[in-house]
């Protein structure tokens, strides 16, 4: 009978000290994943204008993050050491970094890309060394396809961290062809002849206005460039229809080209 009242004494004594204690942690754990599922929600409309694959994403890890710092905060309130916990965390934060800091890399750059809209999808850019149209922009990947039909993925991480020219930043772009003639060639005759092709081809942009110009002379040959905006979708059209008409007119005007001079025709 004694060891029956002392052990009644006993668990008297932890009822009356840690009960209070557990209903509070009960009560803050039930209270807290509300508040964390009130959270998550007003996170997602707060970023209902990102990308819908980020917008998750960092919903998803706001609340797992929030739920993890409430369970460890009531495991303290009833008792638990915290620092243990605490420890577990941080090494196994440590070591999934190391593991993945090229993911993680990855993904920041994602993130930066989405915010900062260097590029978006649809337009044409050129980035370590590829050229192409932006066909998705994935968490960890950018992926391009080239004007040759080919699909290239590029690391997010190096993507934002490197040179990004946006070709279709300006809705326009310049069709240039490059061609060298005699130092004695007519340059308002260029221009004359120019002038309906430039007028002719539909898809060549009034503003700015296309040119010719004399862009390098050198010892018995001057280099004249052919300027017109176009859409930048039509860049390498309205390149070939000018190589082709411009060889067409300078042949009908006995144009003569600078000696050893090869005619590229290719766009």
């Amino acid at each position: 009978m004694e060891k029956v009242e002392e052990f009644y004494e006993l668990a008297k004594t932890w009822v009356l000290v840690h009960l209070p204690n557990f209903l509070v942690a009960v009560a803050t754990l039930l209270i807290g994943w509300w508040i964390i599922g009130w959270v998550g929600k007003i996170t997602a409309r707060a970023l209902s204008k990102i990308d819908v694959s980020l917008r998750s994403f960092l919903v998803h890890l706001t609340v797992i993050g929030l739920k993890v710092l409430l369970i460890i905060s009531v495991a303290g309130m009833i008792g638990f050491q915290t620092t243990f916990f605490i420890a577990i965390l941080g090494a196994a934060g440590l070591a999934i970094g190391l593991a993945l800091q090229g993911t993680l890399a990855n993904f920041a750059g994602g993130v930066l890309i989405l915010i900062f809209k260097p590029f978006k999808i649809g337009d044409t850019i050129e980035t370590m060394g590829k050229t192409g149209i932006v066909k998705e922009i994935q968490i960890f990947n950018t992926v391009l396809l080239t004007l040759k039909g080919e699909t290239v993925i590029l690391p997010n991480g190096a993507v934002s961290n490197g040179t990004i020219v946006n070709i279709s930043a300006e809705g326009r772009n310049l069709a240039e062809v490059m061609i060298e003639l005699d130092i004695n060639t007519d340059f308002q005759l260029l221009r004359t002849i120019a002038a309906p092709i430039f007028r002719d081809e539909e898809r060549i942009l009034g503003i700015p206005a296309a040119s010719v110009d004399i862009v390098e002379l050198k010892p018995g040959t001057v280099t004249v460039a052919f300027r017109a905006y176009t859409l930048p979708d039509d860049v390498p059209i309205v390149k070939g229809v000018l190589i082709e008409k411009i060889k067409t007119a300078i042949a009908k005007y006995n144009i003569s080209y600078a000696r050893n001079y090869v005619v590229n025709v290719s766009a």
